[in-house]
């Protein structure tokens, strides 16, 4: 049975969350983090979800203003991808969104992600764009 919790920023947890993005995220497009981009993560909503000690899956919640929430960096190990782990992980970022406040979760989804999100109820909102290289859409839900 799998736990969703939050992770604290600096965190053995928040290693673990460090090295499944960078493994899902980043090495397949030949990125890496800087610090600089990891220290802008300290204000963040860290999620993740667990088997034991194990991290599964995670995202973050990035506020961009008093209603909007951005969720970025989602990111499923592999072997999991396809099995509901995902769609968990939105249900409870949503949850945390509404109980702080928000009323809208946008995020930008990339294209082959775009049925997963859309399946989870994000609608597209404006022209594909590039980004870290990849096309991108930007998504949103009302919470």
């Amino acid at each position: 049975m799998s736990t969703l919790r939050t992770i604290e920023f600096g965190s053995c947890d928040y290693q673990a969350m460090i090295a499944l993005r960078d493994k899902i995220l980043r090495q397949p497009l030949g990125l890496t983090f800087s610090p600089e981009y990891l220290q802008q993560e300290i204000n963040d909503v860290l999620i993740g979800c667990f088997e034991g000690d194990v991290l599964l899956g995670c995202c973050i919640l990035s506020p961009l203003n008093e209603a909007t929430v951005q969720l970025r960096q989602m990111a499923v190990d592999n072997g999991l991808q396809g099995k509901g782990t995902g769609s968990g992980i939105l249900a409870f970022a949503e949850g945390q969104a509404r109980a702080a406040g928000f009323t809208e979760l946008m995020m930008h989804a990339r294209k082959e992600a775009l049925p997963f999100y859309a399946k989870n109820g994000y609608q597209v909102r404006g022209e594909e764009f590039v980004e870290v290289g990849i096309p991108h859409y930007e998504m949103y839900k009302q919470l």
